[in-house]
């Protein structure tokens, strides 16, 4: 079933898709050798945070962390850690 959606919905979905792009940027910045995905997952949480919105992964059914990230042999969903890139 498809469910139509209004321009108010579509601008609110183009807005969201916007902080994700650019958050991704931001995060790809900083990725080199020896930085941790747990300092990736907090800076992360701060940006969406100081653009006004939610991180949408933190909380969701008990899930700790703002984002996953998966490095290596973690194919999906992989929980932000100490280990050093």
């Amino acid at each position: 079933m498809i469910i139509c959606k209004t321009h108010d919905e579509i601008e609110l979905m183009r807005e969201s898709a916007l902080l994700v792009s650019r958050t991704l940027t931001e995060v790809a910045a900083l990725l080199k050798p020896g930085v941790t995905t747990i300092s990736l997952d907090k800076m992360i949480g701060e940006y969406i945070r100081d653009h006004h919105a939610v991180p949408s992964f933190l909380n969701y059914n008990g899930y700790p962390y703002n984002s996953c990230i998966s490095v290596n042999d973690v194919v999906v969903h992989g929980f932000p850690n100490k280990n050093e890139l």
